[in-house]
């Protein structure tokens, strides 16, 4: 049988049993397992790559950063972080539906998880912006839009994963993805102040009232710091850094602002692990079926097809590779996607001679706005869920919103200096620059 068939073979097992409700880490191995029977490939060698795909140093990130987001929910303690939000925002039109932005990127320095920032928003901001008068349909698309930025704001957990298996700074990821995640911060904001309900106007509050809220926020408000001040500054590896967030949290966090929650610590451990094997089988399985995708040449039959589409123009590209991830998007969760097609990526950046960072941050925008879109959506699928309102009442409301995202994704590929502005500034190594011969500077290819 021909690389193509098999190739085509693997891809129908996979969406197949996806859509008959098989587990996606099984769905994927069924394809990597009928190629293995087609191929000289062995059984041990797969086995060998399941093994491989999580023997990374770079992915214990993950578990860390999920740790960081359920100690804080947990415990209470953001709480604070809504009511600094509140204080800052919550008189301006559409207060709540400001909030729950400007909140989503406060948390998305803390957590990097986009389910953990919806769960934490459904049981917070939903039941008051109910109570408003808000249209639960409209609540839940603006919340699953907002935690998508969890995806794009460092620390991201899908950069963690990108980064790792594509062998690109996470460091530079992570600051390429704050300019998407402001601009999609601030296209959500526009939208909810200009077409979204108009909500119940708030004086707005006093300099007193904004510096209480703004100590009573600073202990947790100071983890993001720990986390890109150690990334930045060389003091930590972005595991390190998710590991001392975690020690802050212990030590300092949930003495000072929830002792009573100390003796649920353990359960909290327990749970972040339960949540961390689900993506880790995953990326076990996604990562041999990326080998075994690159073993049968598909990335040069990709390659060829869009060197014979867009040439080698950059730009053609990643306009290409964008669209055919908005579609990935819709069926597919990131996590997977990113290790499937990675060999992919990959082989489209040199032919392009595109930067890794810039690459990278598109196409992760771009997963991350299929975490709205349907059938998969999972985001809008949770909101719905936990705000009571039908999945297609949700998706209709979440149509304008999803303009926001196409414009970010467009300016993140025709304006990639702007991207790359903040990791040339911070950490130009980050994105293949070097220092100048003579010791002055550095020069950025």
């Amino acid at each position: 049988m021909s690389n193509g068939l098999i190739l085509g073979l693997m891809a129908f097992l996979f969406l197949f049993l996806g859509y008959m409700g098989v587990p996606v880490a099984f769905a994927i191995m069924a394809g990597v397992l009928a190629a293995t029977l087609l191929t000289p490939i062995s059984l041990a060698s797969i086995v060998g790559q399941l093994f491989y795909g999580i023997d990374s140093e770079a992915l214990l990130a993950v578990p860390f950063f999920l740790l960081v987001g359920e100690l804080m929910t947990s415990a209470h303690v953001v709480g604070r972080m809504i009511n600094l939000a509140n204080v800052m925002i919550g008189h301006m039109r559409g207060g709540l539906a400001q909030v729950v932005t400007l909140f989503s990127m406060f948390f998305a320095g803390i957590s990097g998880s986009s389910t953990a920032d919806v769960a934490v928003l459904t049981r917070t901001l939903a039941p008051s912006m109910d109570e408003e008068g808000y249209d639960r349909g409209f609540t839940a698309a603006l919340i699953a839009s907002a935690s998508t930025m969890a995806n794009l704001i460092p620390p991201s957990i899908m950069a963690v994963v990108y980064g790792a298996t594509g062998n690109v700074s996470i460091a530079g990821l992570f600051l390429g993805g704050v300019v998407p995640g402001v601009l999609v911060g601030i296209g959500l904001m526009i939208y909810s102040h200009f077409f979204g309900p108009v909500g119940r106007l708030k004086p707005r509050a006093t300099l007193g009232q904004l510096s209480d809220a703004a100590k009573a926020s600073a202990l947790p408000l100071m983890i993001p710091v720990i986390i890109m001040g150690g990334i930045l500054t060389g003091w930590f590896t972005p595991t390190e850094a998710g590991m001392a967030a975690v020690v802050y949290i212990l030590l300092v966090a949930i003495p000072f602002l929830a002792r009573q929650h100390i003796r649920n610590i353990p359960r909290v451990f327990m749970y972040t692990g339960l949540l961390y094997s689900i993506p880790l089988i995953t990326v076990a399985a996604a990562s041999a079926f990326g080998w075994m995708l690159a073993y049968l040449k598909g990335p040069d039959v990709v390659a060829a097809w869009v060197e014979h589409t867009a040439g080698p123009d950059p730009m053609l590209i990643l306009f290409l590779l964008v669209g055919v991830f908005i579609i990935v998007g819709d069926f597919v969760d990131a996590v997977p996607a990113i290790i499937i097609f990675m060999p992919i990526i990959n082989r489209l950046t040199e032919l392009g001679n595109i930067n890794a960072v810039h690459m990278g941050v598109c196409i992760i925008v771009t997963l991350a706005f299929g975490l709205i879109t349907p059938p998969y959506g999972i985001t809008l699928l949770m909101a719905s869920k936990f705000t009571n309102v039908r999945f297609s009442t949700a998706m209709f409301r979440s149509l304008p919103l999803y303009v926001v995202f196409l414009a970010t994704i467009v300016f993140c590929i025709l304006f990639p200096d702007v991207v790359l502005w903040l990791p040339k500034t911070v950490l130009p190594e980050s994105v293949g620059c070097f220092k100048a011969p003579g010791g002055a500077g550095y020069i950025c290819p």
